[in-house]
């Protein structure tokens, strides 16, 4: 998909949800959690907006 957004996130957007705050009120669904450390990018189920971990390795489990 060539229109397909794609957002960068750090630790600081952990742990991360789509929609994000401030998204425009014609763009909202219903909240969504995304493991995107684990994997290094996770694609939200209802928007398909692409979010790719940028930030440092999750120490933890």
């Amino acid at each position: 998909m060539a229109d397909t957004r794609q957002v960068d996130v750090t630790e600081k957007d952990l742990p991360l949800h789509c929609p994000k705050p401030g998204t425009p009120l014609w763009a909202l669904h219903p909240r969504v959690f995304l493991d995107v450390a684990k994997e290094g990018e996770a694609l939200c189920p209802y928007c398909g907006t692409r979010y790719v971990y940028k930030g440092a390795a999750v120490k933890g489990h």
